[in-house]
């Protein structure tokens, strides 16, 4: 399940672009203009926010965690914060926490799609799959939302994990079709219509994401169990030797060997 990080790209851009320099010959002389606490407060807490996205990158948790409650201290509604504040909390397992600013992004930035993603994500890896999939529903609804895929991939999961096939697939369809190179949905509708016997176009979807070049241990391992049910021996020799050549100790490697071993 991906979490929307193009929220958290855009907190990476240079703290230098924070500096505007002026060369206009017009404004020699003149007084510059006077920001307003509210914007000088907003400013502190993007800068904080960055550097803590910028310690969290690096695994230094404690001071991304310092840098985000300052943000936070500086602007209790700056939004950015929460999402990064959220992720760290997650990935330390304090998940009330987590849920806590997660909630609070997508309050305060109710009609967009990347807090409503990252929520939904959060719900549904917590096993609030109903609740989960409205978030969803909200995301994909936003149409300035750039990435509506990620959100339609991450809902055809949640279905799954709630057992229910066939919205699942009308999910991963819809990322495909608003983004057909989304590599997660293609694996992901491969791999459920393999479970659902029709292995066959299982095949299509998965070559699709093959052909990506970014192969994975599941992956090549649902390749051989395809080309295996649709009688191909050679073909299921195949992802099996790339399976052993590029992830040699991998679960799926190991499931092999067991499976193949006298």
């Amino acid at each position: 399940m991906r979490f929307d990080r193009a929220l958290l790209f855009s907190l990476l851009l240079p703290l230098a672009g924070c500096v505007t320099t002026h060369s206009d010959s017009n404004t020699l002389g003149k007084p510059l203009p006077q920001t307003s606490k509210a914007d000088q407060a907003k400013d502190a807490a993007r800068i904080h926010t960055e550097l803590g996205q910028r310690y969290l990158a690096n695994g230094d948790l404690q001071t991304a965690l310092e840098k985000l409650n300052l943000a936070l201290k500086f602007d209790p509604d700056y939004a950015p914060a929460h999402t990064v504040i959220a992720v760290l909390y997650e990935r330390i397992n304090k998940l009330p926490e987590a849920e806590l600013h997660y909630r609070r992004a997508e309050q305060l930035e109710p009609s967009k799609g990347a807090p409503n993603n990252n929520l939904g994500a959060f719900l549904c890896r917590a096993g609030k799959i109903p609740e989960a999939l409205t978030y969803f529903q909200k995301a994909v609804a936003d149409p300035f939302y750039q990435t509506p895929d990620v959100a339609l991939t991450n809902a055809g999961v949640c279905q799954l994990r709630g057992g229910n096939v066939t919205g699942a697939e009308a999910d991963f369809r819809d990322a495909i079709a608003r983004n057909p190179v989304n590599a997660e949905a293609l694996f992901q509708l491969g791999k459920t219509l393999y479970a659902n016997n029709a292995a066959f176009r299982a095949r299509a979807f998965l070559q699709r994401f093959d052909a990506l070049g970014h192969p994975t241990a599941a992956s090549l391992k649902l390749g051989h169990d395809i080309e295996t049910r649709l009688g191909d021996p050679e073909g299921a020799r195949n992802y099996n030797k790339r399976l052993h050549s590029l992830f040699p100790e991998s679960e799926q490697a190991h499931a092999l060997d067991s499976t193949t071993s006298p």
